[in-house]
């Protein structure tokens, strides 16, 4: 079978990143930062022999089991899907930050049949992740993958803005899948997409997280069940962050249409942001005025007939073709 059944409550969660761990009560180790492409050098070497090396079984329920090869003839390494037509197929994604180009190696097991999230969309999905440590004795080079999590049957949905960019890019490369509610309050999913991605350290957690240790790249299966569109403005309240949606959903802040919308320090320096309009350093999905003409977009996109927002299809256009919100020269 291939479908899930259980109920869920709709909670937005964050992963969160820590870099420093505790020794011990008096003592707090920071592990030093190694240059980027350094460490990327290392990684891409590591993920690239694990995936020649490897191959996988996908069971009836599309969950999936990485091993290592015994025997050629029958069990093709990962590396090799980068041959196929069909699926399972191994593509990669070129992400330009700190100043590099990483290649992020993910593998399609199924597409799916629903929409793509963006990078900053809600996710339910179940996912097992592990890290990758390799060590060299003697010109042998030994590979050990250690598990650390594993999410069966998620209950919340995952705001992507909030986790590691590994996930924020290969994420966007699936698709949910249908549902259909049950008499009793559970919802099955059917022909959701399934996949792996394999992460360099620089698109992870780098200097480390709790139990993953610093430098080493990561490994997540995962399946997309489905997607939850989000409006990401905030205000900060007596120095706390609260949520101030301007009526736009951050999938209509992609200006660029790519399906993906980037902070300032997730790009490299000197790079445009292609979705910020106003150029204040602030992209659309965040800017609460996002033509800098000091008339909130909220106030720009609303119906005066009936003090709520337009649909995001009816705000209305300017002279220029553009919709009001996004030309500092017109205003409601």
């Amino acid at each position: 079978m291939n479908k899930i059944k259980y109920s869920f409550i709709v909670i937005i969660t964050v992963l969160s990143i820590i870099s420093c761990s505790k020794k011990d009560d008096d003592e707090v180790v920071v592990t030093p930062t190694k240059p980027y492409d350094e460490q990327y050098a290392i990684d891409s070497a590591n993920i690239e022999e694990y995936l020649k090396t490897n191959y996988i079984t996908v069971d009836a329920d599309y969950n999936v089991t990485f091993s290592k090869i015994t025997d050629p003839a029958t069990q093709p390494s990962i590396w090799s899907y980068q041959e196929n037509t069909g699926f399972p197929k191994l593509l990669y994604r070129e992400v330009q930050v700190h100043e590099i180009v990483y290649k992020l190696y993910y593998l399609v097991i199924r597409e799916g049949v629903g929409e793509n999230p963006m990078n900053v969309d809600g996710v339910l999905a179940s996912y097992s992740g592990d890290y990758l440590t390799s060590t060299t004795t003697d010109n042998v080079l030994t590979q050990t993958t250690t598990h650390f999590e594993t999410v069966l049957y998620p209950n919340s949905f995952m705001d992507l803005y909030g986790t590691i960019r590994g996930w924020k890019e290969v994420f966007p490369q699936f698709k949910a899948g249908n549902y259909v509610s049950n008499e009793d309050g559970t919802v099955s999913y059917d022909n959701y997409g399934v996949g792996a991605m394999f992460i360099p350290s620089g698109l992870g957690y780098y200097t480390g997280n709790g139990g993953i240790p610093a430098y080493t790249p990561l490994i997540f299966s995962f399946k997309l069940y489905s997607i939850s569109r989000m409006d990401h403005e905030y205000s900060i309240l007596n120095q706390t962050v609260v949520p101030d949606p301007d009526g736009v959903l951050s999938m209509h802040e992609d200006i660029d249409g790519d399906g993906y919308v980037w902070t300032a320090s997730e790009l490299n320096e000197g790079v445009v942001n292609p979705d910020d309009t106003d150029g204040d350093g602030v992209p659309d999905f965040l800017d609460k005025d996002d033509d800098g003409d000091n008339y909130t977009t909220k106030l720009e996109i609303k119906n005066p007939a009936t003090g709520e927002p337009y649909p995001f299809d009816q705000i209305p256009t300017c002279d220029s073709g553009k919709k009001n919100y996004l030309d500092a020269t017109c205003h409601p």
